[in-house]
């Protein structure tokens, strides 16, 4: 017990690290300087040629990442990369020259308007390195934050944006994983940036800085989260057509393919949208989807592709068509593993722009690659992270009864608060404090890395996101996790949404008396959990779930009315409850 309470105290260290403070009065102590380009500070060199590893020494570490693996997870000289709905460009430098640089307190010039700085670190000091830095406004204003980067040898896999299968040194080339992150860091809302002064922090590199744009004037209609990286097909030159359920509407769409996890590129030859009449078959044709204004994309490794906007009414609470065509061999990919959705698989060839059923001959039920489908304007989005319950397990097929679904159309129906997306980041399996899901390489697990290190790729990059609901936890427990660590790991959570201006709410975790593995044990701790998050200090609002859904004469366990039959999970009609139960007051930020 005491290896896994240190093991947690580190995952929370870790996350802790992550949060940024903004102060609109933090002060500049150094002189004034001409802010100038990143490129032109690159003071170290990080990739070498396989063919000459003694051409880099990244941080004086005696090693370096290698150009080629770089190139084979399509990591370029010059290339820019969507990460975290950041663009950023890797260095366009040739291996053994100046690439990054070490911060050192340096002036940064970088303009734009969005809701955060990204950045591209990595450490090389063998454990976390970071500091605090300023922002400064085109006004004059100035604002403060702490860049925080894990060591590229030995950080978390579960975090990173892509990991190299190799490390390079004079000797030789080595087996081992070097890892890259990308890091956000929140900005004052509605200010345009002029420049960034870095941290002052020992063996903290950075290889590109930028101005997260992408989430301005965007809500989110629907979302999954990739809960690991599967073997699929093998597919070649087929094409998936891919049934998601919106909630907001708007004029206009884009969908948001994700590579995460991966090690490869994957190629998207071609993409459109449709509304869907029954099954595979659209309703009207197909609308063509363009990327850059070409037909399709190659993403990299770790990274998004984001459609161009496309004039394509999106209607509210209906079902979409989203087909790709993937006309090289695709063996494994990022998958959201529980669909609860029938999607289609063509026999070969490209039929992305088919109106008819005729070519789609084989289901699937989980939704590999996609991540989310984004309507013009908009009030914006509420985001709801969680486990099997969120994600609709044991609900009806086909039938979008998740209990997300069901609050969505409660929305719709009402004009006290706005209409906001309802985004589902609900992962079957997933925990709040312990990784299922490694976070890199391919697996039959799909149950997702935690929410501590989820939160950011997951809720914190999603447009436009107003609030957020934290309702997990059951699995935590029911594998020995204790009511303290739970309670450690849900209040990172909050403090993380609040220094990026969320609400955050928290749900009550539901009683689940019959399940195997909750015992008495198991029931006590979720008690303590529940009475923390109904002492209301931390989170913004609470949803009290359990309430909701217990048993009034056997509290440890869910009414037989509401609960699915395995003693865990509610059916339809539990979740339906959870849902109607929300005062939608508290969903306005």
């Amino acid at each position: 017990m005491r290896r896994c309470v240190r093991g947690i105290l580190i995952v929370l260290a870790l996350c802790g690290s992550l949060v940024p403070s903004v102060s609109a009065g933090a002060v500049e102590k150094r002189p004034a300087a001409a802010a100038v380009p990143l490129e032109r500070l690159f003071d170290d060199v990080a990739v070498s040629d396989d063919g000459s590893p003694g051409q880099a020494d990244f941080g004086g570490s005696g090693a370096s990442l290698s150009a080629q693996d770089l190139a084979a997870a399509g990591w370029t000289p010059g290339r820019a990369l969507t990460v975290q709905g950041a663009r950023l460009t890797w260095p366009k430098r040739r291996p053994g020259e100046p690439d990054n640089v070490r911060a050192a307190g340096q002036h940064v010039r970088v303009t734009g308007r969005g809701d955060a700085l990204a950045f591209l670190v990595a450490g090389t000091a063998g454990t976390e390195v970071g500091g605090p830095g300023t922002v400064t406004y085109a006004d004059g204003s100035r604002s403060g934050y702490r860049l925080t980067a894990s060591d590229w040898r030995t950080g978390p896999l579960a975090t990173k944006a892509v990991a190299l299968p190799h490390i390079n040194t004079p000797v030789g080339q080595l087996a081992g994983q070097a890892r890259l992150y990308v890091v956000t860091v929140p900005l004052v809302p509605g200010r345009a940036v002029a420049s960034v002064r870095l941290p002052d922090a020992a063996g903290l590199h950075v290889f590109a800085v930028s101005v997260r744009t992408g989430t301005r004037g965007w809500t989110g209609s629907w979302t999954t989260a990739t809960g690991g990286y599967a073997a699929v097909g093998p597919w070649t030159d087929r094409t998936l057509r891919l049934v998601v359920h919106t909630s907001a509407g708007g004029p206009r769409v884009r969908v948001r393919f994700d590579n995460t996890f991966a090690a490869a590129p994957v190629r998207i030859g071609s993409a459109t949208v449709a509304v869907q009449a029954t099954g595979a078959v659209s309703r009207g044709t197909p609308v063509t989807l363009s990327f850059g204004g070409a037909a399709g994309v190659t993403i990299p490794a770790g990274a998004q592709a984001y459609s161009d906007p496309l004039g394509f009414s999106v209607p509210a609470d209906a079902n979409l068509l989203v087909s790709f065509h993937l006309p090289g061999t695709v063996a494994a990919a990022p998958v959201h593993g529980l669909a609860q959705q029938r999607s289609y698989v063509s026999e070969p060839g490209d039929h992305a722009a088919d109106g008819a059923a005729g070519a789609y001959t084989s289901v699937i039920t989980r939704w590999p690659l996609l991540a989310g489908v984004d309507v013009s304007g908009g009030p914006g989005s509420v985001v709801l992270l969680g486990d099997s319950i969120t994600d609709g397990d044991k609900s009806t097929v086909d039938a979008n009864r998740r209990w997300p679904n069901v609050l969505a159309g409660r929305l719709l129906k009402q004009d006290t608060v706005p209409r906001y997306g309802v985004l589902n980041l609900g992962v079957s399996g997933n925990r709040v404090v312990t990784d299922r899901y490694p976070g890199d390489g391919v697996s039959t697990d799909t149950a997702g890395v935690s929410a501590l290190h989820r939160f950011d790729r997951d809720v914190l990059a999603q447009p436009s996101a107003r609030t957020a609901v934290v309702f997990e936890g059951v699995n935590d427990l029911r594998w020995g996790t204790s009511a303290e660590q739970m309670i450690a790991g849900l209040r990172a959570l909050a403090e993380r949404g609040h220094a990026r201006g969320l609400r955050m709410l928290a749900a009550t975790i539901l009683p689940c008396e019959g399940e195997a593995r909750c015992t008495a044990a198991v029931d006590a701790e979720r008690v303590a959990v529940n009475t923390w998050i109904r002492d209301g200090r931390v989170f913004d609002g609470v949803l009290d779930f359990d309430a909701v859904v217990r048993d009034p004469q056997r509290p440890a366990r869910m009414l037989p009315a509401h609960d699915s039959g395995d003693h865990l999970h509610p059916g339809d009609t539990g979740l339906a409850a959870l849902a109607d139960s929300v005062d939608l007051g508290l969903l306005r930020p």
